[in-house]
């Protein structure tokens, strides 16, 4: 039976995370096995890590595991999952967030070819998280053509299965605590011209908290990624 690690990672959550453990965690335990539900929380300022473990405990959560580590933003949180669903020998990972954004309904679409391909990737082409999301999706797919000679559909997109056996050979290669990590793994694959999909899916607007990230944070982050990967572009 394949061991399916569930990836989230959470930042302030409080108002959304228990209505994500209760929409992912059916989904581990349909799979079965030794499946988890591993919701990260990334050094949130509020309750969210509190709710997690008083919901595993009231529930009997057995396949939940709730996680902590000091603030290091989405890049990181997601590697420190990756890396932990490697150690404990997941067979695949997939990953998603924790703002109530995606649908458990479309997961198993993407479980049914989990075989066929190193990753499956969700393309948001159903969005409703406003005109600057998709504009900055958009630019990022320029300048990764730019800077990397590849064509990614979606390269951030929070809705993906990776095979573990693929990932490990590769997932060296993203710098320690790097802030865009699912964007370079999508460039990875396609440079080493991998088996991905993508699968269009349903992209809701933000169940409920407040965006952490704003157009100045865009802006730096857009900039920094720039150098980062010319950098980057040297070792793929």
């Amino acid at each position: 039976m394949d061991k399916l690690y569930i990836v989230i990672p959470a930042y302030n959550e409080e108002s959304n995370i228990e209505n994500v453990i209760n929409d992912w965690y059916p989904v581990v335990e349909k799979v079965g096995g030794e499946s988890r539900l591993v919701i990260i929380n990334d050094g949130s300022k509020d309750n969210t890590y509190e709710i997690m473990q008083k919901l595993k405990q009231e529930k009997n959560l057995t396949m939940f595991e709730p996680m902590t580590k000091p603030n290091g933003g989405h890049g990181a949180t997601i590697l420190f999952g990756y890396n932990y669903a490697i150690e404990q020998g997941a067979d695949y990972i997939f990953q998603t967030d924790s703002d109530g954004q995606t649908l458990p309904d479309e997961f198993w679409q993407f479980w049914e070819e989990r075989e066929k391909y190193d990753m499956l990737i969700g393309h948001r082409s159903k969005r409703e998280d406003g005109s600057s999301r998709v504009f900055v999706t958009k630019t990022l797919k320029l300048v990764i053509r730019l800077c990397f000679g590849v064509s990614v559909t979606d390269a951030n997109t929070p809705f993906r299965v990776m095979k573990v056996s693929t990932l490990k050979q590769y997932i060296g290669l993203i710098p320690k605590d790097y802030n865009l990590s699912n964007v370079i793994i999508s460039v990875i694959y396609a440079k080493k011209k991998l088996a991905v999909k993508y699968i269009p899916i349903t992209f809701r607007e933000r169940q409920g908290g407040v965006n952490s990230i704003n157009i100045k944070k865009i802006i730096g982050i857009g900039k920094q990624a720039i150098k980062d990967f010319r950098v980057i572009g040297k070792t793929i």
